[in-house]
């Protein structure tokens, strides 16, 4: 089974789910006897390229045309690659760029496309296992095709970090000018704009148990003493207390820290979505059965009012 990973980068970064993918495929490759091939399109190849090139990828290809994601433009030249490649599953991200193409690719190529898929093997055939009602549920998806198209979750998969001795390989597209209806002409931020809690190694985030907004500033020193970014869950941002950058949690961020401190969150499948993949998580909450504590590297069962300030202490 022969796997293609298209990779993403945004603003002149290769995001973290694109290392994932590879993850994923070098599993089902592997499980398979077949070859792992990455693609990367638009952006700087030459660096996009030799950071793809991991531990397991048989071959990078890299498509020099323009810097920024454009849907045309992509779906064009994963649907020439795809066709050229015959890959058995083609792997794209669950992210917005990649929700934008994958639907209109599957189409081109007439493959059935399972999208936000959490999990993936090929022992039996293609399976892949989706989550449903807030991730409450599970379900497993057999996929009866001999060619199909996959978009992975972020932050579900890890990254892989040795490198590899792939080959590098240019693709050069046929690409119908007239088709490509839309330019991209730049970006803006929107929200809280200076923040990105996506890039934080340590995450200080807060939930409801805070009770009063007045009472972040023990979050904030906290977050200070520790060079840490503050986030939250939904019920703060809600609220008004927290920016909506700063939220964690399906219908906010995910986020893949090397340390998620979780002060008075309870622990809701919505929000472990968007940071489960954290290496470290930290739990303070009052209640022993709180959700989180299930997740959880270390667990203090107390009154963050009277943990918070020690820590603050003890790191000062």
């Amino acid at each position: 089974m022969s796997v293609l990973a298209i990779a993403e980068h945004r603003r002149g970064e290769l995001r973290d789910v694109s290392l994932e993918q590879l993850a994923a495929g070098r599993d089902l490759a592997e499980a398979t006897d077949g070859e792992l091939h990455t693609a990367v399109i638009g952006g700087d190849v030459e660096t996009f390229g030799a950071a793809l090139n991991r531990e397991g990828v048989d071959t990078v290809h890299t498509v020099d045309v323009g810097e920024e994601f454009n849907h045309d433009v992509y779906t064009q030249v994963v649907t020439q690659l795809t066709e050229q490649l015959e890959p058995s599953v083609l792997l794209m991200p669950n992210s917005v760029n990649g929700l934008d193409y994958a639907p209109a690719v599957a189409n081109r190529l007439d493959r059935p496309l399972v999208t936000d898929v959490v999990d993936i093997d090929a022992e039996d055939g293609l399976t892949a296992t989706r989550e449903l009602y807030g991730s409450k549920v599970e379900t497993t998806i057999d996929v009866h095709a001999e060619q199909a198209a996959v978009t992975l979750r972020p932050a579900e998969w890890p990254t892989i970090e040795a490198d590899g001795d792939a080959t590098i390989e240019t693709f050069d597209p046929t690409i119908d000018e007239s088709a490509v209806r839309s330019t991209v002409k730049g970006f803006e931020e929107v929200g809280g704009g200076d923040i990105d809690i996506t890039d934080a190694d340590v995450l200080v985030s807060v939930g409801r148990g805070i009770e009063e907004e007045e009472n972040l500033d023990i979050i904030y020193d906290l977050a200070e003493a520790l060079d840490a970014t503050v986030a939250g869950s939904r019920p703060l941002i809600d609220n008004g207390w927290l920016e909506k950058d700063r939220q964690v949690g399906q219908s906010g961020k995910v986020v893949t820290p090397d340390v998620y401190i979780a002060i008075g969150i309870s622990g809701a499948v919505q929000h472990v979505a968007g940071m489960k993949g954290s290496d470290t998580i930290v739990a303070i909450n009052t209640d022993p059965n709180a959700p989180i504590f299930d997740i959880a590297d270390y667990g203090i069962q107390d009154d963050l009012f009277e943990v918070v300030p020690a820590l603050i202490e003890q790191f000062q």
